[in-house]
């Protein structure tokens, strides 16, 4: 009896302890349940919503660039594209391959669309090919039973109007690559497209836009029920260029019949550039869409380079051109005088060393006037070395050379004004006597871009240091902006005064070397400066016997041609520069391509018509159409 009173009281307290635990769990989930359900009850009805409510994001329209006069350059199309869903098909195989004898599909755009099936949900939508046309959508449309899982969407594509007459200028977007993601969820939209050349890449953000945004109902598995809002992307902001596109149209097409040349046309008093144009060029539209990777190494291992921009990037021995500087860092000096006369006789010595005149018969006594007219080697050779390449250096750079200009587009090259010092520290050798002679004529180390060459034409023409723009940066309200006012160069007025005088001659005078192509117009007049630029040594042996001729030789061992000028002569507005690779002598090739454009631009005259349309202007300025 007693053992049994004792099992009974700790079965009792074993009961109430059991009991008490309970009560104490219970309190425990009782709380905690009035805490989820009552207290944070906001918090979780939040979570679930978001749980079942996806934010998307929604890709803003990218901005329209366009030229001077609102005609567009790049544009936003409307495209086809063909998508995938793998879950609305039994077999994704096979019906790509009745998607291949409609469209004809690759093996590598098969093995992609395959590759993306794998990695996604099987009711998300896969692209298959982007930027078909209405015969491909026909077709896949007629046969839309036979095709599972097969739309048709509707996008927008960028799309380049002049294609290859503007792609250096403008560039082209393309698909973001995975370094270039940083982030940014904008960038990881499927078919998201940046600017990678041009001004499409310096312009980036201000084109791109803000997102718009779309809030989707979603089931468990993330499937999309419905649209239950949608707030719209802001649409990128319209870019301007100073580009006037007939012009840069005229230039191509005159570029168009050398395998490799440049042109830039720009402004003598706002340095607002005109025309940029480069040869040869390639096909932006064909980016957008897409390259295979066939197409792309042809296009890269192109021997003519057709994705370099030769205006910002080509490097270039200014030829003759750059006698300009060395006669204004001559009479600059004061240490040279405008009559003082040298005899040319072919050839001058200096050491043991000879130096040959373009002219093997030489030209005679000549002055200042007459050596830049009739551009006489020996004369510049004196010259140079009367005054050594210090101040040679301190000009070119006064004038524009040798340095970086324009922050709108990437890829410009620098080019090279030597100098003793830079020579020491590049090859640890020391500057020659020689050097300085031939740099007095534009060869040896001194490299220049055309954009360089057509700004060094516009600082002579107006005395002041004109720098080029290529965007037309609005005003708060609007307005167009104010034309820049550039600071006088550290060039005496009397000096720019000679040297203007010596341009207008080499066109205007009958020895001048432009004369046979100058323009006869009255009040349209242009003044210049012809060059040629040797891209190989010429032996003692071709020079007295003559044999193969610059047109005669292998296209990679002709001289480089020039031009440099501005125009009207009295009171000048446009300035240009023409380079042609491997063309011969500038006076016969660069020169009439000079010529045409600076014709053409004083009769459309882009600057006065656009002067005198401020008005229209102000209707056409982005954001308002």
């Amino acid at each position: 009896m007693y053992r049994d009173n004792e099992r009974y009281r700790l079965f009792t307290r074993r009961a109430a302890l059991l009991a008490g635990a309970k009560l104490v769990v219970a309190s425990v989930l009782a709380g905690r349940m009035y805490q989820i359900q009552v207290i944070e009850s906001d918090r979780y009805k939040m979570l679930a919503e978001d749980n079942r409510i996806n934010m998307r994001l929604i890709a803003p329209p990218r901005g329209r660039i366009v030229d001077r006069f609102s005609s567009p350059l790049a544009v936003n199309r409307e495209s086809y594209r063909v998508l995938l869903i793998a879950e609305q098909t039994d077999d994704v195989n096979a019906t790509l391959e009745k998607l291949d004898r409609l469209i004809g599909l690759g093996k590598s755009e098969r093995r992609r669309v395959l590759r993306e099936v794998g990695k996604r949900r099987s009711f998300v939508p896969v692209t298959v090919r982007e930027g078909l046309d209405w015969r491909a959508v026909a077709k896949i449309e007629v046969n839309a039973p036979y095709l599972p899982g097969i739309s048709i969407d509707v996008d927008f594509a960028r799309d380049y109007p002049h294609s290859v007459k503007s792609a250096h200028v403008l560039g082209y977007v393309a698909a973001v690559s995975e370094p270039e993601l940083g982030g940014d969820p904008l960038l990881e939209l499927p078919g998201f497209r940046i600017g990678k050349e041009g001004v499409e890449k310096t312009r980036d953000l201000a084109l791109r836009g803000k997102a718009g945004a779309s809030q989707v109902e979603v089931n468990a598995m993330g499937r999309v029920i419905r649209e239950v809002g949608r707030v719209e992307g802001v649409p990128g902001n319209e870019v301007r260029l100073t580009i006037d596109m007939a012009m840069q149209t005229l230039a191509q097409d005159r570029l168009a019949y050398h395998q490799s040349a440049s042109a830039v046309l720009l402004g003598v008093e706002t340095g607002e550039i005109l025309a940029m144009a480069s040869t040869p060029s390639y096909e932006p539209n064909q980016f957008v869409r897409g390259l295979d990777a066939e197409t792309w190494r042809s296009v890269i291992s192109d021997p003519m380079t057709p994705l370099v921009n030769r205006s910002l990037s080509g490097l270039y021995a200014p030829g003759s051109t750059f006698k300009l500087v060395v006669a204004l860092a001559a009479l600059n000096s004061g240490r040279w005088w405008p009559g003082r006369r040298t005899y040319c006789r072919g050839f001058m010595e200096l050491g043991r060393a000879q130096f040959h005149c373009w002219n093997k018969h030489g030209h005679g006594w000549l002055d200042l006037l007459g050596a830049i007219e009739q551009s006489c080697d020996i004369y510049f050779y004196e010259l140079a070395h009367k005054i050594g390449i210090d101040r040679i250096a301190e000009m070119a750079v006064e004038l524009g050379l040798g340095a970086k200009l324009l922050s709108e587009l990437p890829g410009e090259q620098e080019g090279l004004v030597p100098t003793p010092g830079w020579k020491l520290a590049a090859t640890g050798e020391k500057w020659q006597g020689g050097e300085t002679l031939i740099t007095g004529i534009g060869q040896g180390f001194v490299l220049t871009t055309p954009l360089q060459l057509a700004v060094m034409a516009a600082r002579i023409a107006s005395g002041r240091a004109v720098r080029p723009r290529l965007v037309i940066e609005p005003a708060a309200d609007g307005t167009p902006p104010d034309e820049p006012l550039f600071p006088a160069l550290e060039i005496r007025e009397t000096a720019l005064r000679v040297v203007r005088r010596g341009m207008d001659a080499v066109a205007n005078r009958e020895r001048g070397t432009a004369y046979r192509y100058s323009i006869r117009e009255p009040e349209l007049e242009l003044a210049g400066k012809t060059g040629t630029s040797q891209v190989r040594r010429i032996s003692k042996r071709e020079r007295g016997s003559g044999v193969l001729k610059n047109h005669q030789r292998p296209w990679r061992e002709r001289d480089h041609a020039l031009f440099v000028a501005y125009a009207p002569v009295e009171r000048p507005r446009y300035a240009i520069s023409v380079v042609v690779e491997h063309g011969g002598a500038g006076s016969s090739v660069a020169t009439p391509i000079a010529r045409d454009l600076l014709l053409e631009a004083q009769r459309r005259d882009p600057l006065g018509v656009d002067a005198d349309n401020r008005l229209a202007w102000v209707e056409t300025a982005p954001g308002q159409g």
